[in-house]
């Protein structure tokens, strides 16, 4: 009987102990909010427009796996589970757009991701403020240059009639070429012309990664001889692998989503072969042909392997690394 009544009495201590440590948190958090509220008003829009745009469109997905149809709304058409996936898998177009989606997108990550790194490094050893000022403003320049001003800026250049680049080759004693249709440069008018206009604004991060290195590192290096080269590949170039290994991963979880707009606006009949990517064909399929559910399950298809491929190479560098995004 006293052992029931101790236990009693250790339940309600127990009890009590919670009671107030809750109550203490509540007040701890109370004080918090009404110091900070301001800051968290700020939020609100931001909160709003995420919960608008990226959360409640969400719901829609269900049409992936509905016959839709707009008279009978999300719910009221007919549940057809995996019937456009299957088409979509089965159809011609399937390995053709996956295909040229990820040759696109390897090409731009193999040859795009590593320039921005080096010429920060470069531009961050130039003694110069000077000059690397005025680099710096000429290189971010393009990055403000619309998509379809671009756009119109390579069909231009590249005119075989008025082209400049076609005048040169013309200069040189070379027949002209008409390189907007010739479906085997289409990859690289785009990964080259996306170099050119994103580089100097890519390398702003890396910029920010090399102000925090330590000037102690570099007095160190030189005091033991150690060249301007050297200091590059020791000092800065480790210093700033956490933002080159975050920045790959977030580079890795959209390696199937090449930009729309400017795929859309370079291609023609004559390069369609390489030039059809999964986003103009969602684009096709879901506006032009009115196919709004088989457009909407490749688009599902599309952001779950870019998830998958986000999750893996996170999971793989915090596995052999200290950097990951979570």
């Amino acid at each position: 009987m006293s052992n029931k009544i101790d236990s009693e009495k250790i339940d309600k201590g127990s009890e009590r102990r919670l009671q107030k440590n809750t109550q203490e948190k509540f007040q701890k958090f109370k004080y918090y909010m009404k110091g900070n509220y301001e800051l968290y008003l700020f939020l609100v829009p931001a909160v709003v427009v995420l919960i608008l745009f990226s959360y409640w469109p969400i719901y829609g997905i269900q049409i992936a796996f509905r016959d839709y149809k707009p008279k009978l709304g999300f719910t009221g058409s007919p549940w057809v589970g995996m019937k456009h996936f299957i088409r979509f898998f089965e159809s011609t177009y399937f390995w053709v757009v996956l295909e040229n989606t990820l040759k696109i997108s390897v090409y731009q990550l193999l040859a795009g991701f590593p320039i921005p790194i080096i010429f920060a490094l470069m531009l961050n050893a130039m003694p110069g403020k000077r000059y690397r000022k005025l680099i710096q403003t000429v290189t971010y320049a393009p990055n403000f240059i619309s998509t379809v001003v671009l756009c119109g800026m390579l069909i231009l250049f590249l005119s075989p009639r008025v082209g400049v680049f076609n005048l040169i080759i013309e200069m040189f004693g070379g027949d002209k070429v008409n390189f907007m249709a010739q479906p085997e440069y289409f990859r690289t008018i785009y990964v080259v012309s996306g170099i050119w206009q994103s580089m100097g604004w890519n390398s702003i991060i890396y910029f920010a990664a090399l102000s925090g290195i330590s000037p102690e590192l570099h007095e160190a290096a030189i005091v033991d001889g150690a060249s301007k080269f050297k200091r590059i590949l020791h000092v800065d170039l480790p210093g700033i692998v956490p933002t080159i290994v975050i920045l790959l991963i977030l580079n890795f979880g959209s390696l199937m989503s090449v930009g729309f707009e400017k795929v859309f606006l370079l291609q023609n009949d004559q390069n369609v072969a390489t030039a059809e990517t999964i986003a103009t064909y969602v684009y096709k399929m879901g506006l032009v042909n009115n196919d709004t559910s088989f457009s909407t399950a490749i688009g599902l298809f599309n952001s779950v392997i870019n998830l998958i491929l986000l999750t893996s190479m996170n999971y793989i560098s915090r596995k052999f690394s200290d950097n990951s995004l979570w």
